[in-house]
């Protein structure tokens, strides 16, 4: 009896794979390699334990800054008053916004996405800030509080003062017969409550419910001899994005309220409806409201009206010009998008008014963008892939006909029947077209010829660029540079370069890039030789002073500089090309140590003679003991005045002579001048050297350069001894000097 089991077929019969199979599947890896390495390449260098950064949050990454200014309407950001910090602030000179962020929040205890909305409240010599505070773990707002006591330049942290089961946000603070009341935002609980300070700032109590209405951005304010409550109430039927405002009066803020005649009073045809965007104020007599605009693509903006009329019958308004100087910073500044809030007070100490803003460097629903738009490119890539295995033959674009070709069952009504038929009659016509289609795209590329090749080759790099695009979109974050503090404060420096005419095109792209850097308070250029540009030839977000030198010398590099607003300088060249991050980076550590030269490319000079060497001996050797001034931070008061003491009088005459060194010589002036190190060194993440590219660098041969600054060694060290010990690589411990 015959078996009539099937026995295994050859390996030879077995069904294989489409070579074009492998080729798709390629591709696909391909493009997931991409991504999974576009997105290493995001944390690029590892931040220090407080270089804090705060939890993304889909309504942005607000903060509070502090401005000063002889009027409400001529304030200045506190960084524009050139304050100083105490000693150990890291040297913060001048202090610089944002003054309070939700990083400051966190530090002291209480998990926090952003900070928004601070209103002030002045006892003494105090000043008290209160704001609100978001939580990303429960996403809910709470208050929180923070108290400054040298006029706004440093602030500290309080933690939360008020909580509720609710979200709370707006904590309008003001005094009454001796006590201190809040009237937070509790629209989330149906209604306005005030609460009064039984041990202030810390802890409050419920005073007692205003008004059994939700409404948001609500103040009171005490105006000829009347307690006034604006406010809006967006749960109202048809109430506008911006909010009506609303207006009830009383005799005392304890007392019941009456709704003013005309509520809502935006329908008043008068401009009243913009919700308050902060406190009232009164100046030289004139009541004024301030409103914020919200909406748009650019989320929001601050108003002020000056109030024309306040009675029980009657309200009027008109909007005056207020301007607050616009960042064009644009992501690297902390306001650079928006701001919506504004409280501004005189402060008597001071002789001036202090404003507190919140203000955010990203546009509404950037977050929700920016996924969305990297998840499509995700979806593109995925489309091409499946494209791709098409046309080359790899993926049958076929459905089977058992998805639409109708089936019998019972035929019920017959209207029913007639519809189903119909639809299944579309479906059929529709899978047909595809399978049609399919058919025509199936295999139209043969990758075995070389013009198919390229084909192949051409979508793939498609594919490999959509998906790093998506990678950076989704895990990318903001685009922001952002600054890194030294214990909550941050600063700001000049940055000086020194250039001549033949590098006018270096000079047009130097200034574009670093003037958006996010610490650069102004960029000095020292002019050495032929035609200075004129402003306007040079797009700028900071001030451009051009420096105009008598003398083409190497020396001019170190000139004494009155006009110099900050502590900190960045000597660096024009020809140097590098992310604002690394200036920060750079900046942060100087602030670290502030006796230092820190710079970013390291030389080691050693032997018998002294002999200079590049980087690449440097870390052969595994440290350094000099960094180029072409790119480095310095206290320009001990630089400059070393530079150009009676001391160093040979070395300079030294720097003429060769039209070289000088860089090396204040590194000699610094070790002379101290037993422990004196430089160091941060690692750029990139950097270009653009005179590459124009042809006009002034140490082409670089034999013949490093000769010459050997030659410097061996002459400085006879005058000012020998340079400090040598450095070693990674000894900092922030990573950032590997």
């Amino acid at each position: 009896m015959s078996s009539s089991s099937s026995s295994p077929r050859p390996a030879a019969q077995r069904r294989r794979l489409h070579p074009a199979a492998y080729l798709s599947a390629a591709a696909a890896l391909l493009a997931l390699v991409a991504a999974a390495f576009s997105r290493a390449l995001a944390p690029r260098f590892p931040s220090p334990p407080d270089a804090r950064r705060c939890r993304p949050d889909p309504e942005g990454s607000w903060s509070a800054g502090v401005f000063l200014g002889d009027s409400p309407f001529a304030l200045k950001p506190i960084e524009h008053w050139g304050i100083s910090a105490d000693a150990d602030a890291g040297a913060a000179w001048p202090v610089a916004n944002p003054a309070v962020t939700c990083a400051d929040v966190a530090e002291a205890g209480s998990p926090s996405s952003f900070v928004a909305s601070p209103f002030l409240f002045l006892q003494g010599d105090a000043i008290y800030m209160f704001f609100e505070t978001k939580n990303p773990v429960t996403s809910q707002g709470d208050i929180a509080a923070a108290v400054s006591k040298d006029a706004g330049a440093t602030w500290q942290q309080l933690g939360l003062v008020l909580d509720e089961e609710w979200h709370l946000s707006y904590p309008y603070v003001f005094s009454y017969n001796s006590k201190v009341y809040m009237m937070p935002e509790s629209s989330k609980n149906g209604d306005l409550r005030l609460y009064r300070a039984l041990d202030f700032p810390l802890k409050w109590t419920l005073e007692k419910v205003l008004l059994e209405k939700p409404l948001v951005d609500s103040v009171i304010i005490n105006f000829r001899g009347s307690y006034w409550l604006l406010g809006s109430d967006l749960s109202s039927y048809g109430a506008k994005q911006n909010g009506e405002l609303s207006i009830w009066y009383s005799s005392s803020p304890l007392a019941p309220w009456n709704p003013h005649r005309h509520n809502t009073i935006g329908s008043m045809d008068n401009g009243s409806s913009f919700r308050n965007g902060g406190r009232p104020f009164v100046y030289d007599g004139d009541l004024y409201r301030i409103g914020k605009q919200s909406g748009g693509v650019s989320g929001h903006s601050i108003k002020v009206f000056r109030v024309e009329i306040l009675t029980a019958n009657e309200y009027k308004e008109i909007e005056v010009p207020f301007v607050f100087d616009k960042p064009r910073k644009a992501r690297n500044a902390w306001n650079g998008a928006r701001s919506h809030h504004l409280d501004v007070q005189w402060l008597p100490s001071s002789q001036l008014w202090i404003g507190v803003t919140d203000g955010d460097r990203v546009p509404s629903n950037d977050s929700v963008h920016r996924l969305t738009v990297g998840y499509m490119f995700y979806g593109v890539t995925l489309l091409l892939v499946l494209l791709l295995g098409g046309l080359i033959g790899a993926i049958r674009c076929t459905i089977p006909l058992r998805w639409y070709v109708p089936h019998t069952e019972k035929r019920g009504d017959l209207l029913h029947g007639k519809q189903q038929f119909f639809l299944k009659y579309k479906l059929s016509s529709l899978f047909s077209s595809l399978n049609k289609l399919g058919s025509l795209l199936g295999g139209r590329i043969n990758y075995r010829t070389w013009k198919g090749r390229v084909y192949v080759v051409l979508v793939i790099l498609v594919l490999v660029f959509l998906t790093c695009l998506g990678t950076h979109c989704v895990y990318g974050g903001n685009g922001a540079e952002e600054p890194y503090p030294i214990k909550g404060r941050y600063s700001q420096f000049t940055l000086l370069t020194m250039t001549y005419d033949a590098r006018l095109w270096n000079l047009k792209m130097f200034v574009e890039h670093y003037s958006k850097c996010a610490s650069v308070r102004e960029i000095v250029v020292i002019w050495n030789k032929g035609r200075p540009p004129v402003q306007n030839e040079l797009k700028s977000a900071v001030p451009v002073r051009v420096r105009v030198e008598d003398k083409n010398t190497l020396n001019n590099r170190f000139n004494i500089d009155e006009k110099i607003n900050t502590r900190a300088v960045m000597e660096l060249d024009d020809d140097i090309m590098m992310a604002c991050d690394d200036l920060e980076r750079g900046f942060k550590v100087w602030r670290e140590h502030p006796n230092r030269i820190v710079g970013y490319y390291p030389r080691l000079a050693e032997g018998t003679p002294l002999e200079y060497r590049n980087e690449r001996y440097a870390r052969q050797q595994g440290g350094y003991n000099m960094v180029l001034t072409g790119a480095a931070f310095m206290d320009h008061g001990l630089a400059f005045e070393r530079y150009w003491s009676k001391k160093a009088e040979v070395g300079r005459k030294m720097v003429d002579s060769f039209f070289n060194c000088e860089d090396v010589l204040l590194n000699f002036l610094f070790a002379n001048a101290s037993s422990m190190s004196t430089v160091e060194y941060v690692k750029p993440a990139w950097a270009i050297d653009m005179s590459k590219f124009s042809g006009v660098a002034i140490s082409r041969n670089t034999q013949a350069h490093y000769h010459v600054r050997s030659k410097c060694l061996a002459k400085f060290s006879e005058v000012y001894g020998n340079l400090s010990a040598k450095r070693f690589f990674s000894s900092r411990g922030d990573g950032w000097d590997v």
